[in-house]
């Protein structure tokens, strides 16, 4: 057995470039909070400006809440969602963000729920909220983070610290070619399933450590995973099921309730309805026979400590005994709802919650692993005997804002370090349901060795007949010289280029006109179109409600970042690339993961806008666009 490297030293590492990281995002977020108006973070979605304070209230978990409504720009999208901290601030001097007008923060709190443009925060108990009421010119925004990475930095002491147990071998295996363990016994079959994803279930039920279902996309992961997670409770009474963004959590729950498993979710969801707020931990807790009874005490309890009277002997033991009675209420319902709860998921950092408190599993299954930095997945490993990781490291990668960091490996993924120590623990999905084989070749043969194959019933799937299922549109070039250029607009905004957002349109426009307005609004065809940059999606957005030709059809079209993309499909897709300049700077584009989940999104039909000669000075471009030229019977070279 050799060890390729030495734990300790490796986690210390891991510390050190997390720790860059995050100096520079303290810093770049400083930066943005200082220097761009708040109307710009209004626009990137890290903010709402004049906002009205609605109601307070003490929520099932006994928090302080307010009530925080966007009366303005309910058009952009935001960043605000479950966890993540606000500043709740006025402005002075001027007001709608004007230039020399004094922001102020007032209150910190934390987001315990976000639906459309009402949002609930959690607030100290001493904020004055009378005043907060009757305020002008209120904003809230984005706070950083620095509770996310106190738990990393703390998850990763704990398992430099730890000497003789489980979590200390995990590490040691993770860490060097040790062999994994596995029981030995026969596969199951599971009929429903297709050969490698029957393969990846019986590999997780026959794993005494580590497993890797290696998902790329379309090939069904998330159906995989649920079934692994059926079969495992068939063994053991409880699970604990963990990803990186709450999005993913309430994928893999929503997928998992459907399955019939009672599943307890710690944390709100990004889409809210009924369905998806039914198994939270919130809901589930104030839905308790016993909860009504809570509540009374714990109102009791707030109106003793508010009375202005003598705080004598009798006062302590009334209110000692309030407390005991509503902590052994909250105990034993506790209890019961974490008692029935078969799977309990949570987002790695939220598994840290003080309600996990002291629990056990022996089986942790982590969901998009490959986009989880490796701090954050150890997390929760710490309370489990074997882990599951589920995903694929040739698809988004973790966001690392720190260059330093990012060349030094903090973007290297613990999936990723397991899949290259331990090849035979990882089991590839081969098979997939989603894309016609033309499209998907490319993604098969650049990314997976050609080992991606196409399901029959989609292998030729199409809108229209005789339709080629990949085009490129070559933005107008004359003479080589760029004529319709990219435009820069600030650092953490990005590019935009307007010639080519409009063909973008003109291009879906002609393609729907060709299909027919009633067969796409009977068979609900849908659009999305892609951009990796954030301002050339906002200034589509806005193409895209000017535009009366799409009136109709604007329910079936999404814009988004190719991150907004990650796990969705539509029928039809269009790329907007952006870059057009004569240097061949392409700047993000060559993070090749990213392009991998834009170009594996489309079921029929994927067109793809951008300037050749900019793009096509990379292999990767090269290719691809070699690629689509053929396979519409062109063969020149850009």
């Amino acid at each position: 057995m050799m060890n390729t490297y030495n734990p300790i030293l490796e986690l210390q590492r891991q510390r050190m470039l997390l720790q860059l990281e995050y100096v520079a995002e303290k810093e770049a977020f400083a930066t943005m909070t200082e220097t761009f108006g708040i109307e710009r973070r209004v626009r990137r979605g890290d903010a709402w400006l004049n906002v009205r304070i609605g109601k307070c209230y003490y929520n099932s978990l006994n928090q302080r809440v307010v009530e925080v409504l966007r009366t303005q720009d309910q058009d952009i999208e935001h960043n605000f969602e479950f966890g993540r901290p606000v500043a709740i601030g006025q402005e002075s001097g001027g007001g709608e963000g004007a230039k020399g007008s004094i922001q102020r923060n007032i209150i910190t709190g934390t987001v315990s729920f976000v639906d459309g443009d009402r949002m609930v925060v959690v607030i100290p108990d001493k904020t004055d909220v009378l005043a907060l009421q009757a305020a002008e010119h209120l904003f809230v925004q984005l706070s950083f983070d620095e509770t996310s990475y106190r738990t990393m930095f703390d998850a990763l002491e704990r398992v430099m610290r730890s000497r003789g147990n489980r979590l200390a071998y995990l590490r040691d295996l993770f860490y060097t070619k040790q062999q994994a363990e596995t029981f030995s016994f026969g596969d199951i079959r599971f009929p429903w399933l297709n050969a490698t994803q029957e393969r990846a279930v019986n590999e997780v039920l026959r794993a005494k450590d580590v497993a890797v279902v290696h998902g790329p996309p379309g090939t069904g992961k998330t159906t995989t995973l649920v079934e692994a997670i059926h079969e495992t409770l068939r063994r053991e009474s409880q699970v604990l099921v963990c990803a990186q963004s709450n999005m993913a959590v309430d994928w893999i729950s929503e997928r998992l309730v459907d399955r019939g498993i009672n599943v307890l979710r710690i944390g709100n969801p990004v889409r809210v309805d009924d369905k998806m707020l039914s198994f939270t931990y919130e809901r589930r807790f104030e839905a308790h026979n016993d909860y009504p009874q809570l509540w009374a005490l714990r109102k009791a309890i707030r109106e003793l400590r508010s009375r202005k009277a003598r705080r004598d002997e009798r006062y302590h033991q009334k209110l000692e005994s309030l407390k005991g009675r509503a902590a052994e209420l909250e105990i034993r319902i506790n209890a019961e709802l974490f008692g029935e709860a078969r799977v309990i998921a949570s987002t790695l950092v939220g598994s840290a919650h003080r309600l996990l408190e002291g629990m056990k599993f022996a089986t942790l299954f982590i969901d998009e692993a490959a986009q989880a930095m490796e701090a954050a997945c150890w997390i929760p490993i710490r309370r489990a005997s074997r882990v599951i990781f589920a995903g694929d490291h040739c698809q988004l990668p973790p966001t690392v804002k720190s260059p330093v960091a990012l060349k030094a490996g903090l973007g290297k993924t613990l999936m990723e370090r397991i899949v290259e120590q331990k090849p035979e623990v990882v089991t590839l999905l081969r098979m997939q349901y989603r894309m016609n084989e033309e499209i998907m070749r490319f993604s098969s043969d650049w990314f997976y060795d050609g080992k991606v194959e196409c399901a029959p019933e989609v292998k030729y799937r199409g809108i229209l007949d005789y339709d080629v299922p990949m085009v490129w549109k070559s933005v107008e070039v004359e003479d080589g010289d760029v004529e319709w250029k990219e435009e820069f607009i600030g650092a953490s905004f990005g590019r935009i280029n307007k010639e080519e957002a409009a063909l973008t349109l003109d291009t879906l426009e002609d393609y729907f006109t060709k299909i027919g307005k009633q067969r796409i609004l009977e068979e609900r065809i849908d659009v999305g179109i892609i951009s990796p940059y954030r301002a050339q999606v906002q200034y589509l957005r806005s193409l895209v409600r000017k535009r009366a030709f799409f009136k109709p059809f604007r329910h079936l079209i999404s814009v988004n970042t190719v991150d907004g993309f990650q796990g969705q499909e539509r029928d039809v897709i269009l790329i907007s690339l952006v870059r057009s300049n004569d240097q061949g700077q392409i700047g993000f584009l060559r993070d090749l993961r990213r392009m991998n989940v834009a170009i594996t999104r489309a079921r029929m039909k994927l067109i793809i806008l951008g300037n050749p000669h900019t793009l096509c000075r990379h292999p990767f471009y090269r290719k691809l666009y070699e690629y689509v030229e053929a396979m519409n019977g062109v063969s020149e070279s850009p």
